[in-house]
């Protein structure tokens, strides 16, 4: 991992995560802003992915459980796919809140891959 890189998707994620929370506490039905916005997060996820598993080919190496590690990231990158299809199913003020909560909760699994990266001992 890059921890500059990680800091942005959490930032990112949870800005993505708020606006479309916002957005459907409002009464807004998905739309192009807030499926754009979880677009973005997966998209983060994906090159995430690819940094990560080319990571320690350049010697930056998992302090933690690898197997942990990569079962949050694999969720993870699931986590927007599964809920951006149900926003395209379901056309309700629901599915944007829902939306919000899965970038929210990508926000957390990052910080907590970010742990098993970066500081936990071997």
């Amino acid at each position: 991992m890059i921890a500059w890189f990680l800091i942005a998707q959490i930032a990112i994620a949870t800005a993505a995560g708020v606006l479309c929370v916002i957005l459907g506490l409002m009464g807004r039905k998905p739309t192009d802003l807030t499926m754009g916005a979880t677009a973005l997060v997966w998209l983060l996820l994906l090159a995430q992915l690819v940094v990560s598993v080319l990571a320690p080919v350049f010697g930056n190496r998992a302090t933690g459980s690898l197997l942990e590690f990569y079962v949050y990231l694999i969720s993870a990158v699931l986590l927007p796919v599964g809920t951006g299809f149900w926003a395209l199913i379901e056309r309700t003020r629901w599915s944007t809140v829902i939306l919000g909560a899965a970038c929210l909760s990508v926000a957390i699994m990052l910080y907590r891959m970010g742990q098993i990266w970066f500081v936990q001992g071997a």
